[in-house]
């Protein structure tokens, strides 16, 4: 059998997981082997989980409910599956009912703002079947990354124009002016459902933890090496690509640093004006989610059907998985002198990393790379 699960961790955000050993891998997360998210998180808890006869059908469930709300999360761990159904419904058609006053509530009598019970394996309801919960498949919804933005309006903007393409997950990399901030209702105009939900982030490493693909928004390539896609190819891949997607956008002044832009796979970039090249935050956001939407509506109509090759193929493992065998790697190396002269261990690190991220490995690539780094690392047999 194999397991999606889901923590709770210490600050109250959500981890999602699979695996083939819940009892080990929850266990490995309370002692803190696992590297990465809920490392840093500690203690962590476990508090949903549900069997699958099939690894691909545990991913799958991971991958969908990584990117599900944190209201979505909380009614499935609830097993309130009517507050589920009505939350996986378009904004639009939640609009009429969709204050907390109307909404489905929480089996306890609680709202989305109040902490939810902890529910390990819930019991189904009637007529509900625990084994295989309808879940809608979101993946293919790009996460939106302000990091370090400054102004409130300009998030409050950025919202306004992701809601106009269907977007609803924005994250927030340590604003300048903390969060929330009340400048950014205003100017979001209604899109109170995407400053409702943003999440915020220390680091750009964790705000993309859980995601396979990452795009830097950025007009010069700061000297990092990354393929390069306009806004078309990135909304093409974004729709094609298996796993979770996020675009990176950097402050307003000067936008993303070369240490941002050495996490993602690709830069998106568009033509523009090379004597004035200037957008603003919510253009480029506007940018990104036009293309995202109108490839969207292209395919539905022209019925594409994805190849059953591909389905077979698992999609690259999420970022923290990735980082852990960099750090892993760079730890055996750095008694070697790798990294020598000292004045270019910063380039030779982030030349490292942009070799390894290109690879696209998947999780059970990346754990038999770990392996293989281990088995070097342990002293020769006499």
């Amino acid at each position: 059998m194999f397991w999606a699960y889901m923590l709770r961790c210490s600050d109250g955000t959500y981890y999602t997981g699979h695996t083939d050993d819940l009892d080990a891998r929850v266990g490995a997360h309370h002692s803190g082997a696992v590297a990465g998210y809920t490392a840093s998180r500690l203690p962590v808890e476990l508090v949903w989980s549900q069997e699958f006869g099939e690894r691909h059908e545990a991913l799958a469930a991971e991958l969908r409910i990584k990117g599900w709300s944190r209201a979505k999360k909380e009614a499935l761990i609830m097993g309130d599956w009517d507050r589920l159904s009505f939350l996986a419904r378009p904004p639009s058609e939640r609009r009429g009912s969709a204050s907390l006053a109307n909404a489905p509530r929480l089996r306890s009598g609680r709202t989305d703002d109040e902490p939810a019970l902890t529910s390990v394996r819930p019991e189904p309801v009637e007529g509900q079947s625990r084994a295989k919960p309808r879940l809608k498949d979101e993946t293919n919804k790009p996460v939106i990354v302000l990091v370090r933005p400054q102004l409130g309006e300009n998030i409050g903007k950025a919202a306004r124009a992701m809601l106009n393409f269907g977007l609803t997950e924005m994250r927030l990399v340590a604003p300048r002016d903390g969060w929330p901030n009340p400048s950014a209702g205003p100017a979001a105009a209604g899109a109170d459902i995407v400053l409702d939900q943003a999440q915020v982030f220390d680091t750009t490493a964790e705000a993309v933890a859980d995601c396979q693909h990452v795009y830097a928004t950025t007009v010069r390539k700061r000297g990092v090496t990354k393929p390069v896609v306009g806004a078309d190819g990135a909304a093409r891949l974004i729709h094609g690509e298996p796993g979770r997607h996020a675009v990176l956008f950097g402050p307003e002044r000067s936008g993303l640093e070369t240490e941002d832009v050495a996490l993602a796979r690709h830069i998106l970039t568009v033509p523009i004006n090379p004597e004035f090249g200037s957008l603003n935050l919510a253009q480029a956001v506007i940018l990104a989610a036009y293309e995202w939407s109108r490839i969207g509506r292209e395919q539905a109509q022209s019925d594409l059907v994805q190849p059953t090759a591909d389905e077979e193929l698992l999609p690259p493992a999420p970022q923290e998985e990735l980082d852990g065998l960099i750090e892993h790697l760079e730890s055996m190396l750095a008694p070697k002198g790798y990294f020598l002269p000292p004045d270019r261990e910063e380039a030779t690190r982030r030349t490292l990393r942009s070799v390894l991220t290109k690879a696209g490995w998947n999780h059970l690539e990346v754990r038999t790379l770990r392996g293989v780094l281990s088995s070097l690392g342990r002293p020769d047999k006499g």
